[in-house]
């Protein structure tokens, strides 16, 4: 078989398969998490509130009931903080700061509240906003989205709680 007639250039040294320099990317000085966090919002006194990390999801949310509108741009709720026990929840008072038109993950449009908090996750601490949601048929209390995640944060799909450990309840019998 002939020598094709056509040379293709090699790589630099020093640089990848394509040309490109390796590990020059943000992703090296990202943190990695799992599909599904234990998360903080120490503002709200709130400790390991399970999360899932959506990539699909552009806005965070957190399940609440109770929810009330305020004067002044404020608002009172309770984060729900166990899925199992709706009734135990956080009361909350914050400024709401947006008010927003939301597509759920069923498609249906959504008028949506907006509140601003601090995020524990990891070892790193950012405020971020929520979405006031019932996520009560939802296996996870929190939902973190890309404008969350996009700042310090790549997601691992495979795997699952890196930063904190999820307690496995023992069998008996």
């Amino acid at each position: 078989m002939a020598e094709s007639p056509i040379k293709r250039a090699s790589p630099s040294p020093g640089h990848g398969k394509h040309g490109r320099k390796p590990g020059r990317t943000i992703a090296a000085e990202r943190e990695i998490v799992g599909w599904r966090e234990f998360v903080d919002l120490p503002d709200w006194g709130i400790e390991r509130l399970r999360a899932k990390a959506d990539t699909g999801a552009r806005s965070s949310a957190v399940d609440v009931t109770h929810l009330i509108e305020l004067p002044g741009d404020r608002v009172r709720f309770c984060v729900v903080t166990d899925r199992r026990n709706p009734e135990a929840c956080t009361p909350i008072e914050a400024d709401i700061v947006r008010r927003t038109r939301v597509r759920s993950s069923l498609g249906e449009v959504q008028d949506r509240l907006f509140v601003r908090t601090l995020l524990r996750l990891a070892g790193h601490e950012l405020s971020i906003e929520l979405g006031l949601v019932s996520r009560e048929s939802m296996l996870c209390r929190m939902l973190l989205g890309r404008e969350t995640l996009a700042v310090q944060f790549t997601v691992d799909p495979g795997r699952a709680y890196l930063h904190g450990y999820r307690r496995r309840r023992r069998r008996q019998g």
